[in-house]
């Protein structure tokens, strides 16, 4: 894994966006078009917002997104698929965004979202680390088995007091307890993994992600088995790093 540290939140959302914008231009160069994951929360505001602006033929490019709130519908203003129309798919003429549905039958959607995914390997990914480790919505102790690209999760405490930190919900019991995510082996199928993580309030997850055993209760360590993962950090989430 290669680490990227910036002084700040905003240099490191262009350096993470100038280098997955490379990897996008390589693959459309090599075969003509691209596939790629846009990964959501605050973590992602600047690298979102750089990424838009990239040199890059959109028109070819597939976009598939991490995980969806199961019972959250398209207008409400926690929901992943706003976001991502809001911050990014909106900016840019795509070829297809693949959006993971929260308000249908989750089982029907898993399959539905894994039968499309399998007919789009994935060149670029773009994702974070939660605070307790997760990748996409695996919580602690995720599941590294699993051969389904999608799966119905349940949140851990942890995660859902971040989604309430971050202000996308008024109180900690309008947090929902399930969701929709891509799975850790679907994320780790990419072909190169771009992860931008700022703030102090990651510092822990980040250390553990870099310093403890490669275990689904650390679950973004598993990173540390891809060849191609690049890891961007700022000054504050890279703190504890020794």
């Amino acid at each position: 894994m290669d680490i990227f540290i910036s002084k700040t939140k905003e240099e490191l959302g262009l350096n993470a966006a100038r280098k997955g914008a490379e990897f996008i231009r390589e693959a459309i160069r090599e075969k003509g078009s691209a596939n790629i994951i846009v990964a959501t929360g605050a973590s992602q505001f600047e690298m979102l917002g750089e990424l838009v602006k990239e040199d890059v033929d959109w028109s070819v490019v597939t976009a598939f997104h991490l995980d969806e709130y199961i019972g959250i519908d398209l207008t409400h203003p926690a929901s992943f698929r706003k976001y991502l129309k809001e911050r990014f798919a909106d900016h840019v003429p795509l070829k297809e965004f693949v959006y993971v549905n929260g308000s249908v039958e989750p089982y029907a959607e898993c399959a539905r979202l894994g039968e499309v995914i399998s007919r789009h390997p994935i060149d670029v990914a773009f994702v974070g680390i939660g605070e307790n480790g997760h990748l996409a919505f695996n919580d602690p102790p995720a599941d590294f088995d699993t051969q389904d690209a999608y799966i119905v999760v349940n949140l851990d405490e942890k995660c859902r007091y971040q989604q309430l930190g971050e202000g996308w919900f008024p109180t900690f019991d309008d947090v929902p307890h399930r969701a929709i995510s891509m799975s850790i082996r679907q994320i780790m199928k990419s072909k190169v993994i771009i992860c931008s993580v700022p703030d102090e309030r990651k510092a822990v997850a980040v250390d553990n992600t870099l310093n403890r055993e490669i275990s689904p209760m650390y679950p973004a360590s598993i990173l540390r088995n891809h060849e191609k993962a690049y890891l961007f950090l700022d000054e504050f989430a890279a703190k504890l790093i020794k």
